[in-house]
């Protein structure tokens, strides 16, 4: 079975450098990862990237190289900053720092259709780290949020 991870852990920080990697596909096997995510207003965001696993049947995203797509070349981050929403004008951006963006990482048969689904997981990636006490401050016509450290 294909297997979909993501490290160091399913759930980071937003910043959180992440290494996502792919298993049990037959070698030299050509797949699209794509990466999805539905912000707060209900906007579709993705990225996809195709590649060709290795003779071992994985794929490391922090060596293996993105052969088109939304980009191209080595690119460990690429299908997190690479997300675009398919309408114009519209910005990923987070309203509600208490909850995460849950991003789905997917990887297809081929370089085509993408209808053929062989594997996936989803990463969370939050705002705040636990612990974090969130303070609202209101003075006069100061408005503004005070984040303390654990």
């Amino acid at each position: 079975a294909v297997q979909v991870t993501v490290l160091p852990s399913p759930r980071c920080l937003f910043d959180d450098p992440v290494q996502i990697h792919v298993v049990g596909l037959l070698p030299q096997q050509a797949v699209t990862l794509r990466a999805s995510l539905v912000d707060e207003s209900g906007e579709l965001f993705q990225a996809h990237a195709h590649y060709r696993a290795g003779s071992s049947g994985e794929l490391d995203l922090s060596c293996s190289p993105a052969l088109g797509g939304s980009y191209s070349g080595v690119e460990p981050m690429g299908l997190l900053w690479s997300l675009q929403s398919k309408s114009p004008y519209k910005r990923l951006a987070k309203r509600n720092v208490l909850t995460p963006f849950c991003v789905d990482f997917e990887v297809y048969e081929g370089h085509g259709d993408m209808s053929r689904l062989l594997g996936k997981c989803t990463n969370e990636r939050w705002f705040l780290r636990e612990g974090v006490k969130r303070i609202s401050v209101r003075e006069g016509r100061l408005k503004a949020t005070l984040f303390l450290p654990p």
